[in-house]
């Protein structure tokens, strides 16, 4: 069994080292101007952001919903960051804070962001579902070709994201938190 989640491991990092010299090679320079540009809107401000406009909105149900699994989503990453402490990628070009107050690059908090933005629209009646999932895509691909996670930690971002997003709706379904929300 270990030795069959070894090599799984091993081709994932393999795989990853793979794309990051993909990467590197065809980096242009507007291009990392655009990516620097795009990968701000899956960062904390970004979300405050987002909830600030649900809020404004009266969207109540994309407000709850998406607070609780940002939540959600932001201590599963500070979790894993924490534990796992995979080093960053090399060559980075474009950091969203200075190098020392980013730990780890396992998982990429911003793809676990937007896709709790994504699902958000996707339930949504309101939310244009196609604009925010080009623009999710285009963070979650932006935080590879910056340098500052490898595909493997925006995958498992995504992931995140999704869990986290299911994990909240199905928390705001409970009894109590019905009742809860009902009195707000």
């Amino acid at each position: 069994m270990y030795g069959a989640l070894a090599d799984v491991l091993d081709f994932i990092t393999w795989l990853d080292h793979q794309v990051v010299d993909l990467v590197l090679s065809l980096r242009h320079p507007l291009v990392t101007k655009v990516m620097a540009s795009v990968t701000g809107l899956g960062s904390a401000t970004a979300a405050l952001v987002f909830l600030g406009v649900c809020y404004l909105a009266e969207w109540d149900e994309e407000l709850y919903t998406s607070a609780l699994a940002l939540a959600i989503t932001g201590l599963c990453v500070a979790t894993m960051w924490a534990t796992i402490q995979r080093p960053l990628p090399p060559g980075p070009v474009c950091m969203t804070g200075d190098a020392n107050s980013v730990a780890a690059s396992l998982p990429s908090g911003h793809a676990g962001a937007v896709t709790v933005y994504t699902m958000t629209a996707r339930e949504s009646s309101v939310l244009p579902f196609g604009v925010v999932t080009v623009l999710a895509g285009m963070v979650a691909v932006s935080r590879v070709y910056l340098g500052t996670h490898y595909a493997s930690d925006t995958v498992v971002g995504v992931l995140i994201g999704v869990a986290a997003f299911y994990g909240a709706t199905r928390l705001r379904r409970h009894p109590r938190i019905v009742q809860l929300t009902e009195r707000l």
